[in-house]
């Protein structure tokens, strides 16, 4: 097309990100700030802060055509089928509109043996979305989930331009892989997503996957981060990755809550213990990836004992500590995992590797979170 028109990217028309950094290509969103990231030495997080969950483009615009060039960076598995391709979503005022992936980019292929991860490079590529309604519109481009984005260039057949503040209220969650998007097939159908369209609210997701520990500097990005409603869903990782004990668990707890109550000394905080998780229910971690059926599944091999965490301890463990603290903090509530996916929906809809949802359970997590925290009275409205 002759007349498209480059608009440069930057932070007035991305939401969901903590920071953007400048690359060779483009822009890199971040999920948490430079400072944050300082502090880890998790290959791990560091890894998938940087793949955009909840961040998206979003413009006001009676554009009927967008091009976006990204370069994708695409995660695989050793001696495991490729992974689909990352989904960008696209919304019109609000609407699910249309799909796009991405071709090419660059593939990091990690031996989850050894722990080896080798980069191949890849070229940028274009995600183009056409015949958008002909008037002014709201447009949001959600990246993919589960992709390291880079992000190049954006054009478009008219002017763009930030959207407009619609008073929406911001919820910021953290959270593990679960939280992240897991399985889900596609960057709105992650069950924040999900529960942040039912619920209204502008999502701030710092589900990183396999990587909810308690660290000390995702308490103080959270404690910085602006927020109107705050949730953070804590046990998995620290079970499945058994990285401590009873003794280390509770003051955790506290330290992070006590962290983001400096940011935030009275802004509705919601703790979520774990959605049901059959393999460490009572069994304790290291959690581990089996491969040799070719789909990766994942089994508990830890072993019982005076003050290894499982998720039934996690769960006693956060109310107990949530219900001390309510009664100074009026606005701090506790939300029970069992409650958005339990034993009947696990018979319903099992989890496909033993530990994530796929994307019906998503939605039902998702349209779930919202009746009981985003909507009226629940738990992070009143």
């Amino acid at each position: 097309m002759d007349s498209w028109i480059t608009t440069p990217l930057d932070e007035r028309l991305l939401r969901g990100a903590a920071e953007l950094e400048r690359t060779e290509h483009g822009l890199l969103p971040h999920r948490l700030p430079a400072r944050a990231r300082a502090q880890n030495t998790d290959p791990q997080l560091a890894m998938v802060e940087a793949q955009p969950s909840g961040v998206r483009l979003a413009m006001r615009t009676a554009a009927t055509a967008v091009e976006l060039d990204v370069l994708p960076t695409k995660l695989a598995y050793a001696g495991v089928a490729p992974r689909p391709d990352g989904v960008y979503d696209l919304l019109v005022d609000g609407v699910p509109t249309a799909s796009a992936v991405a071709d090419g980019g660059n593939v990091l292929t990690v031996d989850v043996t050894t722990g080896a991860a080798q980069l191949q490079p890849g070229p940028v590529t274009t995600v183009r979305f056409t015949d958008l309604p002909v008037r002014e519109k709201d447009v949001e481009i959600w990246l993919p989930h589960r992709e390291r984005t880079e992000l190049v260039a954006l054009r478009t057949d008219t002017p763009v331009g930030p959207i407009p503040d619609r008073g929406r209220r911001v919820w910021l969650h953290h959270g593990s892989s679960i939280s992240h998007g897991s399985d889900a097939a596609s960057p709105t159908s992650t069950w924040p997503a999900v529960a942040a369209a039912h619920g209204g609210v502008e999502l701030v997701s710092m589900g990183f996957g396999g990587s909810a520990m308690l660290d000390p500097f995702t308490a103080r990005a959270m404690r910085d981060t602006p927020a109107d409603l705050i949730s953070i869903k804590i046990g998995i990782n620290v079970v499945n990755h058994d990285v401590m004990r009873l003794r280390a668990f509770g003051p955790a707890v506290h330290g992070f809550l006590d962290t983001i109550r400096e940011g935030h000394p009275s802004t509705p905080l919601l703790v979520v213990s774990p959605i049901l998780c059959p393999i460490h229910e009572d069994t304790p971690g290291p959690c581990v990836m089996d491969l040799s059926t070719g789909a990766p599944q994942f089994r508990a091999t830890g072993e019982p004992g005076p003050g290894k965490l499982t998720l039934t301890v996690v769960r006693a463990e956060l109310a107990r500590i949530t219900a001390e603290r309510a009664a100074a903090d009026p606005h701090l509530s506790y939300l029970d995992g069992r409650e958005l996916y339990g034993e009947a929906d696990a018979a319903e809809l099992p989890l496909p590797d033993q530990l994530h949802p796929d994307t019906a359970a998503h939605r039902r997590i998702g349209e779930r979170f919202a009746k009981l925290a985003l909507g009226p009275g629940g738990l992070l409205v009143g």
